[in-house]
């Protein structure tokens, strides 16, 4: 794990340095706390309608011991989005990447593996405030996974390795966005 996150440090790094504060924003998208998974993401504008977004979040949550029941994953999400107006404000396409590692259970099994996705998004961000924004952003793109299953219950058996690929949502959320002036 320590290797992504030196790539994500150097990644951001890389493009802080064109970025002026004026055209960075820190975002957190209220869907993924919904599911438990505490996230983050940072945008920066490289043109005057180009910005490129670098988001992660991090579940490392066991809900019930005794049944075995845990959604723990980690996700990056690299972006590059064109503002049809200007950067942080209106409709915008974009070009996701994802990567996650996981281990989640429940019925009527434990998966543990990881995925990488590539898809297209849609969305649209305005102001609340001075400094607020929100966003709304939905994609759909290509996975490809590869899993181990195993028998539901603790320290279960191994059933079957899968690889495959499918067409799914690469991103979904609702975003609140603080922009750093």
């Amino acid at each position: 794990m320590r290797r992504y996150l030196t790539l994500a440090v150097l990644f951001i790094l890389a493009f802080a340095g064109s970025a002026s504060a004026q055209k960075v924003a820190v975002k957190t998208n209220a869907l993924y706390w919904a599911t438990t998974t505490p996230n983050v993401g940072l945008e920066f504008a490289v043109a005057p309608r180009w910005t490129v977004d670098f988001a992660g979040g991090y579940n490392p949550w066991t809900f019930n011991n005794e049944k075995n029941i845990k959604a723990k994953h980690f996700l990056v999400t690299p972006e590059i989005r064109y503002w049809f107006c200007e950067a942080f404000q209106g409709h915008y396409i974009g070009l996701n990447g994802n990567y996650t590692q996981f281990n989640v259970s429940g019925n009527p099994g434990r998966y543990q593996g990881w995925a990488a996705g590539a898809g297209l998004n849609y969305g649209y961000a305005f102001p609340i405030s001075r400094r607020w924004n929100m966003e709304f952003t939905a994609g759909l793109g290509l996975w490809y996974t590869e899993y181990d299953r195993f028998e539901s219950r603790k320290c279960g058996l191994f059933q079957v390795h899968v690889s495959r690929y499918a067409v799914a949502p690469t991103n979904l959320g609702i975003s609140f966005i603080y922009m750093i002036k």
